[in-house]
């Protein structure tokens, strides 16, 4: 008899719906949070920052919360430092929103989905790819759609 197949701890899977619904609740919290200044850090309270997303592990029990600084107002590792200093009251906050059994611990990263669309807008300036864009679909002569070559 073949052994079955773990599908809920496959690698290759993305994450399960829990873990996208725990990580948007905890998104919106810290949001909310850092929105009201309701840390009790005065350097945190003046900072304008942005919760990207947050990706929680299989078992929920780290959180990795990718933020960025409004308007470039103070550098990102500032920032970062700033929320890993206050990571105890943020991750009370977080546990007082959240009916699991154990709050997640927090880890804060640089949100680098701005840099990346900026570097998906530069490719698709580029003039080879707005050529390659604009040029109809084509099939090299003597190749069949199936792979065969189209002789006898």
């Amino acid at each position: 008899m073949a052994p079955m197949s773990n599908k809920r701890n496959s690698p290759g899977d993305g994450p399960n719906q829990r873990q996208l619904r725990v990580g948007e609740l905890i998104r919106r919290t810290l949001a909310d949070v850092l929105n009201r200044a309701e840390i009790h850090d005065p350097e945190l309270n003046r900072m304008s920052i942005t919760v990207g997303e947050v990706s929680c592990s299989t078992d929920l029990k780290v959180a990795t919360v990718y933020v960025m600084p409004l308007m470039g107002s103070v550098p990102v590792e500032d920032a970062i430092a700033a929320l890993a200093r206050n990571k105890a009251e943020l991750r009370h906050r977080v546990a007082s929103q959240l009916t699991l059994k154990y709050a997640p611990d927090l880890r804060f990263r640089p949100d680098e989905t701005f840099d990346r669309l900026d570097e998906t807008r530069r490719l698709f300036a580029d003039p080879k790819v707005i050529k390659d864009l604009a040029a109809p679909d084509e099939e090299p002569e003597g190749d069949a759609p199936d792979g065969r070559d189209g002789t006898a």
